[in-house]
């Protein structure tokens, strides 16, 4: 395990994209495994800025990302495919027939799931793959007490992160109760991990899914295991630590 210290949010966002940038430019078709939510924005923004001094190329690239809600088609706005296209591929060089979600709103789920884990496979499986950190120690909708053998699966999700989601919507009850999202098994086949925290709020969590037993009560932990961990978390975040 290898913890890189920011100062801040904004220094975190910079040493976690200095990370991915030396993958792209290591192995320039790489397939990046990429998450949602507030953490990485800051992220995917100094990829792009880079990206428009010349400095980095998406051409060659391939994604597949975590997770989708199930239910929502891909121009809602709380979509993680509006996400990524509004706030990372529509701002790069990044063939959109590269870029991959699991399709929410395909009519069979489970053989959705199915193609979704071929198609990992097919590409060669992720080189480099981001994460953040649930408040309850999830990654992706990987919630509490699910096997770590599980890969891509449809999953409902916990009331506490659906309460954590519903500032992204109008009303609460507007939130999807079930996602796809690539199992624990299918996170730890990466090459390489990118777990990227920040804040006081995950001081505490962060302490439990590094030094804590390792344990399907909390996700995360199962990333001690992984031979290519890299942590990139602000002071705040590492205070615990």
């Amino acid at each position: 395990m290898r913890i890189i210290k920011a100062t801040n949010y904004s220094d975190m966002s910079r040493k976690a994209a200095n990370v991915i940038s030396a993958q792209v430019i290591l192995k320039s078709n790489c397939v990046l495994g990429l998450a949602t939510g507030a953490t990485v924005l800051g992220i995917y923004q100094q990829l792009i800025d880079w990206y428009e001094k010349g400095d980095i190329d998406f051409s060659s690239v391939h994604s597949v990302n975590l997770d989708e809600y199930v239910g929502l088609p891909a121009e809602h706005e709380q979509s993680y495919r509006y996400y990524m296209d509004h706030n990372f591929f529509h701002k790069i060089n990044i063939l959109s027939e590269n870029t991959n979600l699991p399709n929410g709103l395909a009519e069979n789920i489970d053989e959705e799931c199915r193609r979704y884990d071929a198609l990992i496979e097919k590409l060669g499986g992720i080189d480099l793959q981001l994460l953040g950190l649930g408040h309850n120690g999830h990654i992706g909708f990987n919630e509490p007490d699910q096997a770590f053998e599980k890969t891509t699966h449809c999953v409902t999700l916990k009331d506490s992160t659906i309460k954590a989601n519903a500032r992204f919507f109008e009303h609460e009850d507007q939130v999807p109760k079930k996602a796809v999202t690539m199992g624990i098994k299918s996170i730890m086949q990466a090459k390489r991990i990118v777990l990227c925290v920040s804040g006081i709020t995950k001081a505490e969590i962060l302490k439990k899914v590094l030094t804590g037993p390792v344990t399907p009560a909390l996700p995360g932990s199962i990333l001690q295991m992984h031979p290519n961990l890299t942590v990139v978390a602000d002071a705040e975040a590492l205070s615990l630590l």
